[in-house]
């Protein structure tokens, strides 16, 4: 494990001994900064399995302490919303950019596409739980990236097509799995990775010189 443990004195950055007993909230919040160092490229996929290890047996202050001693100490991450409902009808509405992940969504649509990209968004638990009703003209499309599972076991579907896309990157460690239950009754639900730029088709499409 990378960097060194905090000192007794510092180590739970509220002058609390390093010896008094950890609660399971505060193994929690440790679990979350660490997800989210791992989304920044802070740690790799091996660091924070073996991390996330450590902090769910970890049994003092002290001990949780040492997890995050070469991480940024600017305060926890914002708490995910237990639950975020999504009612539209006519009309498009899209996730994107730097968002909070919640626990939960509910999202109703008809006449309309709700969009969630995950490309950039911060994730801070492993599962997120969207029930759907998609009625005529009702679309869901989730943008993914690797490491992003999606469920569609619980799903009833009477009309409408689902789509999943596989990742790029197939053999990234799962950091979210997304299980949709609900039922869609002619909308279309739609799971790809994100749209590659004109400039990286190039790259990709240009052939490589041989050398003489």
């Amino acid at each position: 494990m990378t960097g060194e443990p905090k000192s007794a004195d510092d180590s739970s950055g509220s002058g609390m001994s390093p010896d008094l007993r950890a609660s399971d909230r505060e193994r929690d919040q440790v679990v979350e900064i660490l997800q989210v160092a791992a989304g920044d490229g802070r740690l790799t996929a091996a660091e924070l399995d073996e991390r996330l290890d450590a902090a769910l047996s970890a049994r003092t202050m002290g001990q949780l302490a040492e997890l995050t001693a070469d991480l940024p100490s600017d305060g926890m991450p914002p708490q995910a919303r237990e639950l975020v409902r999504i009612d539209q009808r006519f009309g498009d509405i899209t996730r994107n950019g730097r968002w909070l992940v919640p626990r939960r969504m509910e999202i109703r649509m008809m006449f309309g596409d709700a969009k969630l990209d995950f490309t950039d968004a911060v994730i801070t638990h492993s599962t997120l739980h969207i029930d759907v009703d998609l009625r005529i003209g009702g679309n869901l499309i989730l943008v993914t990236r690797p490491g992003i599972v999606i469920d569609t076991d619980d799903l009833e579907r009477s009309s409408g097509d689902i789509k999943i896309r596989p990742s790029s990157a197939p053999d990234s460690p799962v950091t979210l799995r997304v299980r949709l239950s609900g039922r869609s009754r002619g909308g279309d639900i739609t799971a790809r990775p994100p749209h590659r730029k004109p400039s990286e088709w190039l790259r990709r499409r240009t052939p490589k010189s041989i050398g003489r």
